[in-house]
């Protein structure tokens, strides 16, 4: 009998919450009268953007000096149909910031927005005072200036923002831009790394749009329990996007920045590819094959050969009925670049170092999302952790476990989430049983986790502070699936 009380209750709930939040992100408040697009608009093609390189204003090459503003932009995903956006120093997503390893890093953020948002550097080893999470705040018309030393390897990181109960619909709105992290190591390998010519970088994210192209949000119960799913692939803010490639090898530095969605990145043709990095940097060597599943906020950077594909290919990079870049190949311009057979060298943590154990139940739907059966609180530390321990975490998704009709019964299907931690790396050490596959066995920030998986990783801590643990399905943290830990 509790228990039915209980269903009903979280039922009503989702019921209320939903139409609270739900309608166009431009600001309809209703969407009795929405009508969802069927792919209507899938014959126009656009060519791929690339986000600019935001120039660094010092003029010493150990420091770095870069502005941001956050402000309010019109973007027409569909010709004649301009909606409201969010961006970085334009109407949608930002530049990509470029840093280097043992530089000293200074950022001016100015938040032009009606409305609070952080910027939190997502993938940066950076102290808790500088991360950008949920306690630095950015009011409207307030300016924020962290300052952090780069010391960690040549990666692919991100930024967006992380505010209270705030991240998923502003992310949605389209605050989101690329990092990358250079080093001596990165500099000495000989592969595609001329930005925005062989070395394209690809955020993916997805959208539901209307019949009229115009972006809607939470429009249904499934996006209350599972997360914002998207009817319409954007990559670098761009529906129907299209890549005129050379017959080379091109790097392609993948973000799934979207709010929910799962890919799994295969091309059309089955053309195999060599991925050479995990969220924190080089894998140790190339790792061929012929997909790469990332859940939201995971990066990839994989290296894919044209060279052999007769003039005038066209292959599809996809994820299940998702065609989400068009690559059309032609020319034959010289290749001077390699596959390398060793990449970097990866200091693991052995395991006997480890000084103890902590474990994170991943529980419930909707929400009633909660870790370890508490939902965030900005006022409780969960976890204090001694600085320059090392310890190993053991993670599990449990949700769907006892929920009766609110499980796998009226809402159906795998209950997924994933986990994210701030200002550290781990390494995976532990899925299911098994060792991971080549495919995890780099550095990571951010793990997917199945319904009833339990995955263990390894960490050490070297940066003092308050740092977030936390689902990086956006809609699950700001339902509270989101915890607080203290290294000091």
């Amino acid at each position: 009998m509790k228990k039915n009380i209980f269903i009903l209750i979280m039922f009503f709930s989702i019921i209320i919450t939903l139409f609270c939040r739900a309608g166009n992100v431009n600001g309809r408040d209703s969407v009795s009268d929405i009508k969802i697009a069927d792919y209507e608009y899938s014959e126009i093609e656009n060519p791929l953007p690339v986000p600019p390189l935001l120039k660094n204003s010092s003029t010493d090459p150990l420091k770095a000096s870069f502005s941001l503003t956050v402000q309010k932009g019109l973007t027409e995903f569909f010709k004649g149909t301009g909606v409201i956006t969010y961006g970085y120093n334009g109407s949608l997503l930002g530049p990509t910031l470029r840093f280097r390893r043992g530089q000293s890093v200074d950022i001016s953020v100015k938040n032009s927005l009606n409305e609070v948002t952080t910027v939190h550097w997502h993938g940066m080893l950076v102290p808790g005072d500088v991360d950008g999470g949920p306690h630095q705040i950015i009011k409207s018309g307030g300016l924020w200036h962290p300052a952090f030393k780069v010391n960690q390897p040549a990666a692919t990181a991100w930024y967006h923002p992380h505010g209270l109960g705030t991240t998923a619909v502003q992310v949605y709105k389209g605050l989101a831009g690329l990092i990358i992290i250079d080093d001596e190591v990165s500099d000495k390998l000989n592969i595609p790394k001329n930005y925005g010519v062989n070395d394209i970088p690809l955020i993916v994210q997805d959208r539901r749009f209307t019949s009229e192209g115009v972006p809607v949000y939470m429009t249904s119960m499934h996006d209350m329990m599972q997360g914002m799913l998207g009817n319409t692939i954007l990559v670098n803010g761009t529906v129907n996007p299209v890549l005129k490639a050379e017959r080379i090898r091109y790097r392609f530095r993948i973000l799934n920045g979207s709010n929910a969605r799962v890919y799994d990145f295969r091309f059309s043709s089955g053309l195999k590819f060599h991925q050479i990095t995990t969220d924190g940097g080089f894998l140790e060597k190339p790792y061929y094959t012929e997909s790469i599943r990332l859940s939201p906020g995971e990066r990839a950077e994989i290296i894919a050969d044209f060279s052999e594909l007769k003039e005038g290919s066209i292959l599809y990079l996809k994820s299940g009925n998702f065609d989400i870049l068009k690559i059309v190949v032609s020319g034959t311009q010289k290749d001077i670049t390699v596959i390398p057979e060793e990449l970097a060298r990866i200091d693991r943590i052995p395991l006997e170092k480890s000084q103890g154990d902590r474990y994170f139940s991943l529980q419930g739907m909707g929400p009633g999302v909660n870790i370890n059966g508490k939902q965030f609180n900005p006022y409780r530390i969960d976890e204090n952790i001694k600085y320059d321990s090392v310890e190993t975490w053991h993670i599990r998704n449990v949700s769907g476990m006892g929920m009766g009709m609110m499980g796998g019964g009226m809402m159906g299907g795998n209950v997924l989430h994933n986990f994210h931690a701030h200002g550290i790396q781990f390494m995976i050490t532990d899925r299911g049983g098994r060792i991971p596959s080549p495919s995890e066995q780099g550095w990571k920030d951010t793990v997917l986790i199945e319904q009833n998986e339990d995955v263990s990783v390894i960490v050490r801590f070297l940066y003092k502070g308050v740092f977030m643990y936390h689902c990086h399905i956006l809609e699950h943290e700001d339902n509270g699936m989101m915890g607080q830990f203290k290294v000091n």
